[in-house]
């Protein structure tokens, strides 16, 4: 019986290595036997498949160039046949666009010839960290991310597979459709879930400042560097960095971090030497990424490093019969947050909501109904409680009077001044800066347009 255990035991921690080259794949075997773990070490396409009919495995690691195909074939085949396989690639050194293509072909991760023992290893703790149970994963996603609108029910699937690789995640949505609670949850379900989950902000640091807060600095690199500081890569390190509003980087940076993705190491300002760095960076904008590169304004080639696989959050408008559900759940959550009972939606406020355009998406909606728990005298939300701000459209009378434009120019004032506040995360100096405004200015336009509410 002990036996019989030992045996399990063996086969979880074994490993399938395919690589045509005997010394690869002695180190390989090497490497992994000082792990405590065993490895099956082929040299064809065929032979792997082969094996892979016959035994179980934690973890593939194959060459991209083999004998009789190509390390992708081998890839697609193993998403086909036993999708809960972590796949890993070996390409030569210096072919990001191989890497890249296996990726998005769905491999897990990817080493580079010659290969460094201290990705390797980190490669596949990783990998045997991944988590087994699916039904967990389908509960916290159906709980974090609520609806049964098929775009929902897509950006959750999307999720919990893109949650089993390494390969660097683009989130793409409008503001408030919560680009952000999708990042945590790929890193709550992959085999970081243990490690930090750093958010940053790119548009809310100050050009000069960058490289430093990136990258960390060395005693006495500048003026005020009193003492060593670590960036947001080592802070991130074992984790996920996620680089929010990343299309608001200068030309400047997007060199430096394309850099790090490709080398995995970081220098510190002031530093001669650069340290190893583990990370996956998940990024997001509400910007299209593939226009700022057509006009130049971001680089082709971090687009494609960041663009891996990509994530689009559904707006709000487009996931209308989800509204109630939400909306629901919402209310349960404030109320508690406020210590009172839970207010009541009435049918009217709720098909008012539907009917309403959303321009900030969830947090839009949540903004609404907050401030209407706060304002409500009774337990019924009835929809002048609603207080909602009219279109764009609707403000804008057809007849074009002077009154009607005025309306029209104030909600575009006021919608500027809403995504700079969110890109900053409401902090109002950083979105006065960002607008060309002084504070003072801010403030006045803000409680001129209602906003300090």
């Amino acid at each position: 019986m002990k036996t019989d255990g030992n045996a399990n035991e063996r086969r979880k921690k074994r490993i399938l290595v395919v690589d045509d080259e005997a010394d690869i794949r002695e180190l390989l075997d090497l490497t992994l036997a000082r792990m405590g773990l065993e490895a099956d070490s082929v040299g064809t396409v065929s032979a792997a498949k082969s094996l892979l009919r016959e035994h179980q495995y934690r973890l593939c690691l194959t060459d991209m160039r083999l004998p009789d195909g190509e390390g992708l074939e081998l890839v697609r085949y193993i998403n086909e046949t036993c999708s809960d396989l972590p796949v890993a690639v070996i390409t030569a050194h210096g072919s990001m666009e191989n890497a890249v293509s296996a990726l998005k072909a769905g491999a897990f991760d990817y080493l580079s010839k010659p290969v460094a023992l201290e990705h390797l290893r980190t490669l596949v703790k990783s990998a045997l960290d991944l988590p087994t149970n699916g039904d967990s994963n389908e509960t916290k996603l159906g709980l974090a991310l609520l609806g049964k609108s098929p775009p929902i029910v897509e950006v959750r699937a999307m999720i919990e597979r893109v949650a089993r690789s390494q390969a660097p995640v683009h989130i793409g949505g409008e503001s408030g459709s919560g680009k952000e609670l999708a990042a945590r949850l790929i890193c709550e379900m992959s085999s970081r879930r243990k490690g930090p989950f750093v958010p940053v902000n790119c548009g809310a640091i100050p050009e000069n400042l960058m490289e430093s807060e990136f990258f960390g600095y060395r005693k006495g690199a500048f003026t005020g560097a009193d003492s060593d500081r670590d960036g947001f890569f080592q802070t991130a390190n074992g984790g996920t960095l996620f680089l929010d509003e990343v299309a608001d980087l200068p030309l400047s940076m997007q060199v430096k971090l394309l850099r790090v993705i490709q080398e995995k190491r970081v220098r510190k300002v002031g530093s001669p030497n650069e340290e190893p760095i583990d990370v996956r960076i998940i990024s997001a904008t509400h910007q299209k990424l593939k226009g700022l590169v057509d006009v130049g304004n971001f680089r082709q080639d971090l687009f494609y490093r960041l663009n891996v696989i990509e994530v689009g959050m559904p707006a709000l408008r487009d996931c209308r019969e989800d509204i109630g559900l939400l909306a629901d759940s919402m209310l349960d959550r404030l109320a508690q947050a406020s210590g009172i009972p839970v207010p009541r939606l009435a049918p009217s406020a709720l098909h008012a909501l539907k009917e309403y355009s959303f321009p900030g998406n969830v947090r839009e909606l949540e903004n609404i109904l907050e401030r209407a728990i706060a304002l409500l005298q009774g337990d019924t939300i009835n929809v002048a409680d609603l207080h909602l701000q009219p279109t764009l459209t609707e403000s804008v009378d057809v007849t074009g009077s002077p009154a009607s434009l005025q309306g029209y120019l104030d909600e575009m004032e006021k919608k500027a001044i809403l995504e700079a506040l969110q890109k900053t995360r409401f902090n109002r100096t950083s979105a006065a800066r960002l607008l060309g405004v002084t504070f003072r200015s801010l403030r006045y336009r803000m409680e001129r347009l209602g906003l300090n509410d």
